[in-house]
């Protein structure tokens, strides 16, 4: 059970759990595609996983399939979650939940963009292209647990830092945000990208917000960048005016 411990430990390894729980038998080329990772780095999560056998592998010719064992977790489960009254541990869970949301306001955003969700994405996570419409840059490789940085096009200063906790290319990306000069608060933003037919479908949610002035602060800052973004993709020009600049 301390590998089945050790190897839940680490937030990438849970991610694969996740990806594999959504869809069983995965190649690894598959999986790597999914969570943004290279094979190398894939295959030393996936053999941490086997050894502590939450992950099994099946041949099918050259190919490698890989399926979530839920057995150990399973075994866990009966040893420490049911014998502590898992009804009541509920309801806890639940209040903490209610709880934590009441206090950590959150700001959702959605547009509709005549454009491809790899064109979305890349506006989104391309130094250049954001350096067009926002202002900044955002710096990555977009890996998973890799740094991320929004940075000033007019003075190289990173207004606003974070990680990356999930990347889905051009489906999902998952980054925290937070001051460079204060490390203990960050919020989370999610993009999540949905084709339909011509057009692509963005939505921005944006959690752990500090209170009600932060939260109005994202929605001014999200509705103008998105503006901006959208006039891009649809025009090749951003609009006329900096939105942000516009008086409340």
């Amino acid at each position: 059970m301390d590998k089945v411990f050790k190897a839940l430990a680490d937030p990438t390894r849970r991610y694969l759990l996740d990806r594999l729980h959504e869809e069983n038998g995965q190649t690894l080329g598959e999986l790597c595609a999914r969570v943004g990772m290279t094979r190398q780095s894939a295959t030393q999560h996936l053999a941490v996983l086997e050894a502590a056998n939450l992950v099994s592998t099946v041949r099918r010719g050259r190919e490698k399939l890989h399926y979530l064992n839920p057995v150990p977790l399973h075994e866990i489960q009966e040893r420490w979650i049911d014998k502590f009254e898992r009804p009541r541990l509920r309801v806890l869970a639940e209040v903490k939940r209610r709880a934590e949301n009441a206090m950590k306001p959150e700001f959702v955003y959605v547009t509709y963009i005549e454009s491809t969700p790899e064109k979305v994405w890349e506006a989104l996570t391309d130094p250049d292209t954001t350096a067009a419409y926002w202002g900044h840059r955002n710096v990555s490789d977009w890996q998973v647990g890799s740094t991320w940085a929004h940075r000033r096009v007019d003075s190289d200063v990173d207004d606003v830092v974070g990680e990356v906790l999930a990347s889905d290319p051009p489906h999902r990306l998952v980054t925290t945000w937070r001051d460079p000069e204060d490390p203990r608060e960050s919020s989370t933003v999610t993009f999540l990208i949905q084709p339909y037919e011509g057009i692509v479908r963005l939505t921005v949610t944006h959690e752990n917000l500090a209170d009600e002035a932060e939260r109005a602060q994202a929605a001014a800052g999200w509705a103008a960048v998105l503006s901006n973004l959208k006039s891009l993709l649809e025009t090749g020009r951003t609009l006329s005016g900096i939105p942000w600049e516009m008086p409340q």
